[in-house]
């Protein structure tokens, strides 16, 4: 059974039982409103909104506030500058649940992309990386993804921040760690002026990356997902853990399940394909961004905060429904500034599909559907892979550990590709491509 953290039913996602039976499972596309208990045929349906896992923290500011110097630095030089700005402005974060919502509804939980009217597109990992400024991940690197084929132990984990075990049982319980207890911690030791540096920025990081990258429990994350956090300091690469956890979420949350995953990272990506442009011509009616969340990271991306926006005068569900169900190649800003010249991985060849590595779940990358978003022109919608969309993890078992060195092999030998800012497209191929991503888009017209 899949575990209730990931929120994903069984009886749509088959458990893998070799490649033959994967093959056949996966081998047809279904349209995604003929996708059993797709929320896309259920309009009426909450999901979203009001979710405690994404509410406000009144005591974040005022411990991250706290850190001292040398903890902050800590964390800079494990990558995390970017996430810790976040956290420090999280409060003032405004999600637009409305686009959130219909977005989902886009959401294909064979293909783990948005079904777009004229294409595909999904969360690059490359992109991902650079939105959040996360270590980034190169060919080569393989050892230095973050994930474990052993049973983890949270206290061993925990034990570098504290070893006293009434701290240690307010920290955890069944298979999650509880924030607030943490982030307690940090706050005494802070007072008390002690000089545990790197115990604090370790705490900081668990608290902070669960706050913005692995938001899934009421004020908890996984030991799987701490695990990843922690590895962090040890300069490994977490951008596949956090992509496939969000991915994994969009899943749950298409099937009418909880969201999780980052919701922060989603909306980056949004703003930065779908609402903003940057503005050249001062004279342009332009929208600060106000709290959206590039407005504390847009510099980075080449996006000032005082942007166009080209969905002010989208309101309310239906609104956005309309709006994304209609959108075309001219309206989505395919290859963001950020992107230009960019390496981006892709599967070597039909057959050596990528997986994005966690301690959960493999999931299913599949940038090669989303052509124009690679700088590619579009041809044909290609074939699922054998492998399963999301496959839950067994640590510690012999059949986990191979799974798992087979999808680091095909990391090994991906293809590299640079994004190039424009692409030539033959009207012809174009109208075939269109022709056959119909049979993935949604029959009728729920709004």
């Amino acid at each position: 059974m899949l575990t209730p953290s990931f929120g994903i039913r069984v009886e749509d996602i088959p458990a893998y039982s070799g490649p033959k039976a994967a093959r056949e499972t996966h081998a047809n596309l279904k349209q995604l409103s003929a996708i059993p208990g797709h929320i896309y045929t259920r309009p009426e349906l909450q999901i979203l909104p009001d979710h405690r896992r994404f509410s406000k923290m009144p005591w974040l500011v005022p411990m991250l506030e706290l850190l001292p110097p040398t903890s902050i630095s800590h964390l800079k030089e494990w990558g995390l500058s970017t996430i810790f700005v976040l956290a420090k402005n999280y409060n003032k974060l405004v999600h637009v649940w409305e686009s959130v919502t219909a977005m989902v509804e886009l959401w294909h939980p064979q293909t783990n992309s948005f079904i777009f009217l004229e294409f595909e597109a999904t969360i690059l990992l490359e992109e991902l990386e650079i939105m959040l400024g996360l270590p980034r991940y190169q060919r080569g690197e393989e050892s230095a993804l973050s994930y474990t084929v052993e049973q983890i132990n949270s206290w061993s984990i925990l034990a570098y921040i504290t070893t006293k075990k009434n701290d240690l049982y307010s920290m955890t319980s069944g298979m999650h760690v509880h924030l607030l207890p943490i982030a307690q911690w940090i706050i005494s030791q802070c007072k008390r002026k002690t000089t545990n540096y790197t115990a604090i920025a370790k705490a900081a990081a668990i608290r902070i990356c669960g706050v913005i990258l692995f938001p899934e429990a009421d004020g908890a994350i996984s030991f799987g997902n701490l695990s990843i956090i922690d590895s962090i300091s040890e300069g490994m690469k977490i951008g596949q853990a956090v992509l496939g956890f969000l991915y994994a979420g969009l899943t749950s949350a298409a099937l009418g399940g909880p969201f999780y995953g980052s919701v922060v990272a989603l909306e980056l990506w949004m703003g930065m394909h779908i609402q903003f442009r940057a503005v050249e011509d001062l004279t342009m009616e332009f929208k600060t961004m106000l709290n959206h969340p590039l407005a504390y990271v847009g510099g980075r991306l080449h996006m000032s905060p005082r942007a166009w926006c080209k969905t002010t005068q989208v309101k309310g569900i239906h609104a956005w429904r309309q709006y994304l169900r209609s959108l075309t190649v001219a309206d989505f800003d395919m290859r963001p500034q950020f992107m230009h010249g960019r390496t981006i991985h892709l599967p070597q060849r039909t057959g050596l599909a990528l997986r994005l590595l966690g301690n959960g779940v493999l999931v299913s990358y599949n940038p090669d559907r989303c052509h124009l978003q690679c700088g590619a022109a579009r041809t044909v919608v290609p074939l699922l892979s054998h492998f399963p969309p999301i496959q839950e993890r067994k640590r510690g078992d012999a059949q986990d550990e191979r799974d798992m060195r087979s999808a680091v092999v095909h990391w090994e030998g991906c293809a590299t590709s640079a994004i190039q800012a424009e692409v030539e497209e033959d009207d012809e191929a174009i109208a075939e491509y269109i022709e056959a991503l119909k049979k993935l888009q949604p029959g009728g017209g729920n709004n």
